[in-house]
């Protein structure tokens, strides 16, 4: 399906809205279109009016006559007046409807792509792609079309009254429209062009603002500021000369047309002077025809900065449904089944899984977990812990051999029932821009707030809750900003408490902080893994001494595997890495 036909079909839900539209483009048009003729009749009444004063005839007749034309002429205008505001408005309607059903529907389909597919794209070009792309669908294409159609019917049927009024001088008209549809599609496909390479431009110097400021912390602690700037700069420096090359392209669509037209109007007075003159066209029928003229110019005029936008909002339109066309490599089998209520056992068999650089991060892994066992993942880094346990909510799929949860191969149960039975507490914390209430009932949202205290209590949460401004009600800023970082996982870690998750993934979890906050922190990680299967990925081993099981990873493989007693007396990686860390402390 076409571009353009893709963005007409988010008009449909508001065919009476077109409809309107479509009457009162027509309304203005005609009442546009009549007044010239309303004019030229009004010179001819003065004319004839002027040749009876000389014969010395009665003028009352054409006196009234006189009258009945100028006060055509204001209804008219009044007419159209109204029914411009009614185009105004629908159009304006349809463009933001258009715009926010777009953008709606765009939302929902980047929230339904696979966790891959973030990885892969920056933020700023999906950004981007909401932002500038979406805005310039609704300018273009659809504020555009009404635009478009009004300025179309206005010329053709200007044109078609010049025909009527007299064809010869018309043909002169006509002799200009070759020459406007070469200059109109060279120019408007070099104009698409760097339109597209404008907004591919304009989504890298996004993701370098969206990045810089969401690693600002970093750039200023590694002092960056300056290289940052010199990116960024680069980048802007290039989306402008790209941009002014196309408004090169796109500035000389207008001057074109303009100097066009000024050659078609002096070729007019040329000859309708002549046709005058041999009593061939009344003075009235040439005023007529000079206004229609004039209004046929302007739609051609605007024609180009119309279709000099249009193209635009194509090049637009199709980055927003290349977007929208993007398929989920992770989603519902057909055939798949609700994952009901789970013991929490947890099986890989030889899993293999690479990242698309040919190296497997995973490489045959094979172990299975008893429910309720609190299982360890240790080794270096890049050793392959964070895919393993990225496969159990199944952010990604294993590319070789099974995972199970109670004998269940994954990719045949629902996605979404699967995650409701799995707590996720990261490193980094994320917290949303809204209250501390809503942010612990995120993923429960119809939890009641005597639930939201008592898992904010078994997350020792409870007691620094109180003591903000508005308590629960209190707004803890974009990514939770206005708490601290043992403050923003305790609340994390009471989210997952309310969710109550029978399996529990535990990212480093403590990793980033202070002691006194680390020993909060433990004892509310402490309540969370109660009952539940739980898998700890720790670089501090001091925190996995009590694990029922160690896995110890190396090269995507499961090296060794038992109790801290076992694999330390065992004299391998684990008692290596153990030692190193105990000796001089340091992450490893």
């Amino acid at each position: 399906m076409g571009t353009s036909r893709r963005v007409l079909r988010f008009l449909l839900p508001y065919w009476p809205h077109v409809v309107l539209l479509v009457a009162c483009v027509s309304i203005v048009t005609a009442a546009t279109l009549i007044v010239p003729q309303k004019l030229g009749e009004l010179f001819n009444v003065i004319e004839r009016q002027s040749k009876s004063i000389e014969r010395g005839a009665s003028a009352a007749a054409l006196l009234r006559e006189l009258n009945l034309a100028a006060l055509a002429v204001v209804a008219i205008y009044l007419a159209k007046g109204l029914f411009t505001y009614g185009q105004t408005y629908l159009t304006y309607f349809l463009g933001q409807r258009v715009a926010v059903d777009l953008r709606g529907m765009l939302f929902k389909h980047v929230q339904r792509l696979s966790l891959s597919f973030h990885e892969r794209r920056k933020s700023g070009e999906v950004v981007s792609r909401f932002t500038n792309d979406v805005s310039l669908v609704q300018n273009s294409l659809v504020n555009g079309a009404a635009d478009l159609v009004s300025q179309l019917a206005i010329l053709l049927g200007a044109v078609l009254m010049l025909f009527v009024l007299n064809w010869r001088l018309s043909v002169l008209i006509l002799v200009m429209i070759p020459l406007v549809t070469v200059v109109m599609g060279r120019l408007g496909h070099s104009v698409r062009s760097f339109t597209s390479m404008v907004q591919a431009k304009v989504g890298d110097v996004t993701s370098i603002l969206q990045e810089t400021l969401s690693g600002i912390r970093v750039v200023k602690a590694f002092t960056m500021e300056n290289y940052e700037i010199e990116r960024f700069s680069r980048e802007n420096e290039d989306a402008f000369e790209l941009g002014m090359k196309s408004a090169r392209v796109g500035a000389t669509l207008v001057p074109a047309m303009e100097i066009m037209g000024v050659l078609g109007l002096a070729a007019v007075l040329w000859f309708g002077g002549r046709e005058v003159l041999s009593g061939h066209l009344t003075v009235g029928a040439l005023i007529s025809f000079l206004i229609l003229i004039a209004i046929a110019a302007a739609p051609l005029s605007n024609l180009s900065r119309i279709y000099h936008s249009f193209v635009q909002g194509m090049a637009a339109a199709q980055r927003v449904f290349d977007l929208m066309d993007v398929q989920s490599d992770i989603s519902d089998a057909p055939g798949a089944k609700e994952l009901g209520s789970i013991r929490g056992s947890v099986e890989f068999e030889n899993v293999k899984f690479g990242y698309g650089d040919g190296t497997l991060a995973l490489d045959g892994v094979s172990v299975s977990i008893a429910p309720g066992q609190v299982v360890a993942l240790v080794g270096p880094s890049g050793a392959g812990k964070t895919t393993f346990v990225n496969l159990i909510p199944r952010f990604f799929d294993p590319q070789g051999g099974s995972v199970r949860i109670d004998g269940i191969d994954l990719r045949n149960v629902k996605i979404e029932s699967l995650r409701k039975q799995i707590g996720l507490v990261p490193q980094e914390t994320i917290l949303f821009g809204v209250t501390v209430r809503e942010n612990i009932a995120y993923g429960n949202r119809d939890a009641s707030f005597s639930s939201i205290v008592e898992a904010a209590k078994a997350a020792y949460a409870h007691e620094f809750i109180m003591k903000l401004p508005k308590g629960y009600d209190t707004q803890v800023g974009e990514r939770g900003v206005a708490l601290s970082g043992g403050q923003r996982q305790r609340i994390a870690i009471a989210r997952a408490v309310l969710r109550n998750p029978r399996i529990l993934i535990l990212d480093e979890a403590t990793s980033s902080l202070d002691s006194e906050s680390e020993k909060l922190v433990q004892a509310a990680i402490d309540n969370l893994m109660k009952g539940r299967t739980t898998f700890v990925i720790a670089h501090r081993l001091s925190t996995v001494v009590n694990a029922d099981l160690i896995l110890v990873m190396d090269n995507g493989k499961i090296v060794e595997s038992g109790s801290h007693s076992e694999l330390v007396a065992l004299g391998g990686l684990y008692s290596r890495l153990y030692a190193a860390q105990f000796s001089r402390p340091e992450v490893v």
